[in-house]
């Protein structure tokens, strides 16, 4: 199995493995607890990425499941490569939960904001000011440098590609003050040069839409293997969405919503006019 994917993707993929495994050797949960010696919980969180799973804990299942050697030996290689620190892990203090690990082994994310200018794409005065609202200035700080860090996904060889559709409320209020806002604009019109960057504007005249009900992103992975996750921040918590149901439904969301909105060329022209309107005269 590929050692390229971070270690949140491999976790995903190792649990999916395990739980495929055991259905199709026809055991429950309890059976497959039994056999292994094992609680029915340690199981359970194995099978749904919460705990992660030792070599030996993979050998057991392995054995238990009849898996040819190729399989084991691949399950316990992947195992091994769960447990590699991503680059994130340097900011663990500042992210949380398994979205990062996620962005980053995304090949595509499409993402609909309703009052921020995505994260990836937020400037370093821009971030601060939006960070700076809720933080004290010493844990601020911390936090944008984990945000400029962040924004580097973009740059990198096989970067993933961005399709970002903003309300325009996004482009008019002015975070930061004019000075901020006017280079934060900027930054959007030179991102949007690069050819894995797509970014539109759904404009105030659409009147109702099919995003009211707020932003979320959608994250698919270039291996087919791996089902798309759809997530929602806020701030009662994050919401991860892995059901293909749910999951579809935030897809035809964010088609409909890119149907209603500018398309690129125009997107660009707005954001331009609205930039200029923030120069000092």
């Amino acid at each position: 199995m590929p050692s390229t994917y971070s270690p949140t993707v491999r976790l995903r993929r190792l649990s999916r493995e395990l739980r495929r495994m055991r259905e199709e050797k026809g055991l429950t949960p309890e059976a497959a607890a039994a056999q292994l010696g094992w609680s029915r919980s340690k199981v359970s969180r194995i099978e749904t990425g919460r705990t992660m799973a030792s070599r030996s804990d993979v050998a057991a299942v392995c054995d238990l499941y009849g898996a040819n050697s190729s399989e084991r030996a691949g399950l316990i290689q992947l195992a091994s490569e769960v447990r590699q620190r991503g680059w994130w892990t340097a900011y663990a203090d500042v992210f949380t939960g398994s979205y990062i690990g996620l962005e980053d082994e995304a090949a595509l994310i499409r993402q609909w904001e309703v009052q921020l200018i995505p994260g990836l794409l937020q400037t370093e005065d821009y971030a601060r000011t939006v960070i700076s609202m809720h933080r004290p200035e010493g844990d601020a700080q911390r936090r944008v440098m984990a945000r400029m860090a962040r924004r580097t996904l973009l740059s990198q060889p096989n970067a993933p590609s961005l399709n970002a559709i903003l309300d325009e409320a996004v482009l008019r209020r002015p975070i930061g003050g004019r000075r901020v806002m006017h280079e934060q604009l900027e930054a959007l019109l030179i991102a949007a040069r690069r050819t894995n960057i797509t970014i539109q504007v759904l404009p105030y005249h659409t009147g109702e839409h099919a995003g009211l009900e707020g932003a979320f992103t959608i994250l698919s992975f270039s291996d087919e293997n791996d089902p798309n996750v759809a997530y929602v921040e806020s701030t009662a918590g994050d919401i991860y969405v892995e059901s293909t149901e749910q999951v579809e439904r935030c897809t035809l969301i964010f088609e409909r919503i890119r149907g209603a909105a500018l398309s690129p060329e125009d997107s660009l022209r707005l954001i331009s006019e609205t930039k200029e309107d923030l120069s000092d005269d």
